[in-house]
């Protein structure tokens, strides 16, 4: 470690003309894009990172100003701003050496200081284990990209260079390493459209967790057929001749895929080693956008195209920003042709993504589409984590949203916005704005009404319907698949629980003071106020919350309040058997909203219209039975957990029930008595045999119904269906 000098001992005893080193000349030879004046500051940046981390070692043996210097080197180029190369020289120092955020300020201005504390760790904080360390300084990571979009690139330039010295790493950290590499890093280069870092990173990833099946891969594509190789060079030359025939000034590439692409695609697909290798790649670059769909007409006439193998990513550009055409061709030897088609312009932001706005920085300070987006996305992640609850919650929710399958969507006015596979209505209503997916009912996909699980396709036309009075449900987590969406609706059935656990512990305390002849608006505050610190409630909702939640008996919390010891309440205080159902007791009324605090007991399934009892459960709040329910007479012996419910005059929402009927054994029996249910409008859940023989079936079908005349009728239906011989609600 560095000794004991001041911060600003250190800028001052920064050598003026110190011996330059290999690594640093490499450095100014990739920023030779900088000019002079920037190129000495680069310099001087140098010289204070040196003798800030004077000392250090790195594990591989180098002084470790070596590593900084490689990130800096990494982002020249991609043509990084001076800004952003002093920041990546320094950006180790604020954590490891005693060099200040105000030093460095004061030497290199705000930016570069604020650059260099967003990329800090977090080393100093103190977690339960690595993964929630990592979590949280991922979300740290975040926040700082929130404010300078270049935090991250350093942090990739970062990653990347630890990636290419992982060697002197040890194998447990190796594999821990290149795992979170390619979980978080890797998508997020890809993310940011930095194609380019994104496939070191996912290279360097896959032979740090599995080196062995990288270096076979890596020898299957050095050592190419010879056959391959002149295949290759025929479908080149003629792909060449056509585009020259036609007078375009173009590039073309050969594309050599990476082992870690070809591994995917053995894994994704199931194919064998030869199967994938067996695929032809070219990129065509060509100087407009007009002439890269002239081009695609070209080599259609070279080669007859796949059918449904077109995508169309310039029209409809990717979240990242990329914008390319690719087509699949019937190769001249039975292989497949992948051919890519684009501007210059699109090809640079397709290797370097949200970096190559600072590339047209030299030219021009208007930001790229990649820029745009990914700030956009950025922005999105701002108000996620807001409403996360913890670090990891944070980081599952932006690892789903860092899935590069992605489907494009249409609003009604022609927007477009992109979405991870498998996403559902409700995502998208997310995607438009957190209110409208609080607030979401329906939709219309393509003009045809559609329930909000329904997942969605490319190139639908989306319209959500809202309803003042819907709220989230939490069923609504069972079929999202963004992390906007999650967490949006985690978020608000926290809020929504915490609210019908207050209210419903003011009612159930109020009770039980009543029994006691007061009433908490008549409590002296002061008494209140000494059992909120003695049981250290921060306030008198959170109480609330707690009795709601059957943490704490109301009776006990009264008889404290009321200035009586729990051991000394007599029967009086506790409601009789018989009375606990009366007209006269004042019952909480269920109407179905309450979330969280009130749960429907899975051993009787009671539903609006049956007569009830309330059980209060540690942890579960009030657990409602069915007052015929076998396990009353369990519960009769805690009559102090009873709680007087019933429902209220307009109940709402679906309540399970589950019904046994018997049928003929015979095929089509089950399509018959589903579409009787159906046509009741009830929606079945699940559907098992309890009993089997040659003649007759017994099936339990597991059912969503409004109360019990919705019951009725749905049984009446399957009643009158001649395969039936009884129906039983279980």
């Amino acid at each position: 470690m560095s000794p004991p000098t001041e911060p600003a001992h250190l800028l001052a005893e920064a050598p003026p003309t110190p011996v330059v080193p290999e690594y640093v000349i490499a450095l100014e030879k990739a920023a030779s894009y900088l000019p002079p004046d920037q190129l000495a500051l680069l310099r001087r940046a140098w010289a204070v990172g040196a003798a800030a981390h004077v000392g250090q070692m790195r594990k591989s043996g180098e002084p470790y100003i070596t590593h900084p210097v490689a990130v800096a080197t990494v982002l020249a180029e991609e043509r990084l701003d001076v800004e952003t190369l002093i920041a990546a020289i320094l950006h180790d120092t604020i954590e490891d050496t005693p060099l200040t955020r105000m030093a460095i300020g004061k030497e290199f201005g705000e930016t570069v200081a604020e650059l260099v504390d967003g990329v800090t760790k977090l080393d100093k904080l103190q977690f339960r284990d690595r993964q929630e360390a990592a979590a949280e300084s991922f979300r740290k990571m975040l926040l700082a990209m929130a404010r300078d979009l270049r935090v991250i690139l350093i942090k990739l330039a970062d990653r990347l260079h630890n990636m290419r010295t992982l060697g002197a790493q040890s194998i447990e950290a190796r594999r821990r390493i290149a795992t979170e590499t390619l979980e978080i890093y890797a998508p997020i280069a890809q993310r940011l459209g930095m194609n380019l870092i994104k496939a070191e990173l996912q290279d360097l990833g896959f032979r740090g967790l599995h080196p062995w099946r990288h270096a076979v891969i890596e020898k299957r594509i050095r050592m190419q057929p010879v056959v391959r190789r002149e295949s290759l060079t025929q479908i080149e030359a003629r792909l060449a001749q056509r585009l020259t025939k036609e007078g375009f000034s173009y590039r073309l590439v050969g594309r050599i895929k990476s082992p870690w692409s070809i591994y995917s695609k053995m894994r994704a697909e199931g194919k064998t080693l030869d199967q994938v290798m067996d695929v032809f790649g070219f990129r065509i670059v060509v100087r407009t956008v007009p002439e890269c769909y002239h081009a695609l007409g070209v080599v259609h006439t070279a080669f007859k195209p796949l059918d449904g193998r077109f995508r169309d990513f310039i029209a409809i550009p990717k979240a990242n920003g990329y914008q390319s055409l690719h087509t699949v061709l019937f190769g001249p030897y039975g292989s497949p042709i992948e051919v890519q088609i684009r501007t210059e312009e699109m090809d640079l932001i397709a290797e370097r993504g949200i970096a190559a706005h600072w590339s047209y920085k030299h030219g021009g300070d208007s930001p790229t589409s990649a820029q745009s987006r990914a700030s956009q996305w950025i922005a999105n992640l701002v108000e996620s984590q807001r409403a996360t609850g913890s670090s990891l919650e944070f980081l599952e929710n932006v690892k789903v949203d860092l899935f590069p399958d992605e489907v494009y969507l249409f609003t009604p006015k022609g927007a477009i916005l992109s979405l991870p596979r498998n996403a559902t209505v409700l995502d998208f209503a997310y995607a438009v704005h957190t209110d409208v997916g609080n607030k979401a009912v329906a939709a219309r996909v393509d003009k045809a009404l559609v329930p909000l699980r329904t997942k969605l396709v490319s190139g639908q036309t989306v319209e959500i319907i809202t309803a003042k009075s819907s709220t989230p449900k939490p069923q609504w987590l069972e079929f999202v698949v963004s992390g906007k969406a999650r967490t949006a609706i985690r978020h608000q059935l926290k809020h929504l629980e915490h609210e019908d656990a207050v209210n419903l512990g003011h009612r159930m305390l109020d009770r039980a003071l009543e029994s006691l002849g007061t009433s908490l608006d008549r409590l002296p505050q002061q008494h209140l106020d000494a059992y909120l610190a003695e049981h250290r409630y921060p306030r008198l909702e959170a109480l609330l919350a707690d009795i709601a939640l059957g943490n704490r008996m109301p009776s006990q919390v009264s008889n404290v309040l009321a200035r009586r010891m729990p051991d000394v309440a007599d029967t009086s205080d506790l409601l009789s058997v018989e009375g606990l159902f009366s007209p006269s007791t004042d019952r909480i009324l269920i109407t179905g909203s309450e979330r969280g605090v009130i749960t429907f007991a899975n051993c009787c399934l009671p539903i609006p219209g049956d007569e009830i009892m309330g059980y209060h459960t540690a942890g579960r709040g009030i657990v409602v039975h069915r007052l015929e329910c076998p396990n009353v007479a369990e519960l009769r012996k805690s009559p102090e957990r009873w709680v007087p419910v019933g429902w209220d005059r307009e109940v709402t929402g679906d309540y399970q029930a589950a019904l046994k009927i018997e049928v003929d054994n015979r095929p089509g029996v089950l399509a018959q008595v589903a579409a009787a249910i159906a046509q009741a409008e009830s929606n079945i859940d699940r559907v098992e045999y309890v009993e089997r023989d040659s003649n007759v079936s017994a099936i339990r079908f597991s059912i969503e119904v409004h109360d019990r005349k919705h019951l009725a009728d749905v049984i009446r239906r399957v009643r009158r269906l001649h395969v039936v011989h009884g129906v039983q609600r279980l």
